[in-house]
């Protein structure tokens, strides 16, 4: 089995990581194993943060063997000129929650006309193996902003994102439901390719 250490302490990532990974595959959280610390993540891009992350944790992980995964994700609003992107986490401001995220994004998007509501959801997830090189994979999912929550489930924007194939919020699948369709888990399946691949 191999190890993942994942340069988050966000439990419902790790959740969703560990479910589409499956069984051959132990992930950790950076919390877990005593890292702390509060990654400032100062890049201008998706993936530039992903990296930030995972080089961090590598500065400080005494498991040498384990293989270190980090991700940025966000959501992307047309209407907006991509806004909240790389901000998505602290739209609202620093320490706030998901629900003042998505009711700031619900009065940044009163006005704007249902058919210029899309958006697109990314997730670049980075990888850093113990040999020192590292890999980047990225999932893209297009959908539109809600105009109300819906739905009890996920998290983050997962009630205001309305996934265009499905025509469903991400709140108002399972997980399972989810997992087969989001962002993280396009860019999780490109990652697993490489992971499985991992001497």
């Amino acid at each position: 089995m191999k190890t993942i250490v994942l340069a988050t302490g966000n439990q419902n990532k790790a959740k969703e990581i560990s479910q589409i990974l499956g069984d051959d595959f132990e992930v950790l959280t950076m919390t877990e194993l005593g890292i702390d610390d509060d990654i400032i993540e100062d890049g201008d891009t998706f993936e530039e943060n992903a990296l930030i992350k995972v080089r961090a944790v590598n500065a400080q992980i005494k498991k040498r063997d384990a293989i270190i995964m980090g991700d940025d994700s966000g959501l992307s609003v047309d209407a907006l000129d991509g806004a909240p992107g790389i901000f998505s986490a602290r739209y609202a401001g620093e320490e706030v929650t998901y629900t003042d995220n998505n009711l700031k994004l619900l009065r940044e998007m009163a006005a704007v006309d249902d058919d210029k509501r899309g958006a697109s959801f990314v997730t670049v997830i980075a990888l850093l193996f113990p040999d020192g090189r590292e890999e980047t994979c990225e999932g893209i999912v297009r959908g539109h902003i809600a105009r109300d929550f819906a739905g009890s489930g996920g998290f983050g924007y997962d009630p205001l994102f309305i996934h265009e194939e499905t025509g469903r919020c991400y709140a108002e699948m399972t997980e399972a439901e989810k997992n087969a369709v989001s962002h993280r888990g396009v860019a999780l399946k490109r990652a697993k390719s490489l992971l499985e691949n991992q001497e």
